[in-house]
C-alpha cells in the first residue's frame, strides 16, 4: 500500500503541474484554463494510483490495464476540445495539451516526479515560448479575404498592390470593381495575425471601409 502522505504528495504534485500549464493557457485565453489543466492531471494520477492499490488489492496480473482506458478517454475529450469554425479547425492545440497533461498526471501517480516535471517545463516551453517565435516570424498563417471600399479618387487598388508587395504577401482572385462613387478593391490571401494588423493599419482610414474574414466566411 502506499503511504496516505505519499498519495497526497504524488495528488498535490500533479495538481500543481496542471495549474502551471493552466496558468499559460489562461493568459493566452485558451479554452482549456488553470481548473480544467488541473482537474486532468488530479484526475489522471488519482486514477494512476487507484489502479495500483487494486492490482496489488486483488492480484491482478494487469496493472497497465486502467492506464490504457484512461489513455482512450483523455482521447475523447482531447476530440471535444476541437472545433470547426470558419477559419478551419481550432482548439488542436488545447487538444493536444489536454492529452500530455493527462500523461503528465499518470507520471506524477506512478511517483515519478522528475519524469512530470521535466515534461511540464517542456510544454510551458512549446506553448510560450515557441508559440511566441511563430507569431513574431508570421509562421502561422491563415486564408483570409479582404475587401476594401473607397472613394474613387483615393485610388485604393494600387495602394493595396503596392503594399502587399512590399510585405511580399501573394494575392488570389484580386478583382476591381466599382458601386457609385466608389471603388471595391476584393483579393484572398494567406496572412499571419501580425499582418493581418499592419494591412488594416496602413489601409484604414477615414472614407474606408476596410473587411478582412476568413475565406470560409466570405459572403
Amino acid at each position: 500500500m502506499i503511504p496516505f502522505h505519499e498519495v497526497l504528495l504524488r495528488r498535490f504534485f500533479a495538481a500543481g503541474m496542471g495549474a502551471f500549464i493552466g496558468v499559460e493557457r489562461d493568459l493566452r485565453r485558451g479554452p482549456a484554463g488553470i481548473r480544467t489543466s488541473m482537474f486532468v492531471c488530479l484526475a489522471t494520477a488519482l486514477l494512476t494510483i487507484i489502479s495500483q492499490e487494486l492490482s496489488q488489492l486483488w492480484g491482478d496480473t494487469s496493472p497497465t490495464r486502467s492506464a490504457s482506458n484512461i489513455v482512450q478517454g483523455i482521447g475523447f475529450l482531447g476530440v471535444g476540445a476541437i472545433l470547426k469554425d470558419s477559419a478551419g479547425l481550432a482548439g488542436l492545440t488545447t487538444a493536444a495539451t489536454i492529452f500530455v497533461e493527462a500523461a503528465i498526471g499518470m507520471a506524477a501517480g506512478g511517483g515519478f516526479y522528475a519524469i512530470a516535471g521535466a515534461t511540464t517545463g517542456t510544454v510551458l516551453f512549446a506553448l510560450a515560448v515557441l508559440g511566441w517565435a511563430t507569431e513574431k516570424l508570421n509562421l502561422k498563417r491563415r486564408s483570409m479575404f479582404c475587401r476594401f471600399t473607397a472613394p474613387l479618387a483615393q485610388n485604393v487598388a494600387s495602394e493595396v498592390h503596392s503594399l502587399l508587395a512590399n510585405m511580399k504577401i501573394p494575392m488570389r482572385q484580386f478583382r476591381v470593381s466599382g458601386t457609385g462613387n466608389n471603388s471595391v478593391v476584393e483579393f484572398g490571401a494567406d496572412v499571419s495575425n501580425h499582418q493581418e494588423g499592419q494591412i488594416i493599419v496602413q489601409l484604414s482610414r477615414e472614407g474606408v471601409l476596410t473587411e478582412i474574414v476568413p475565406c470560409a466566411a466570405r459572403p
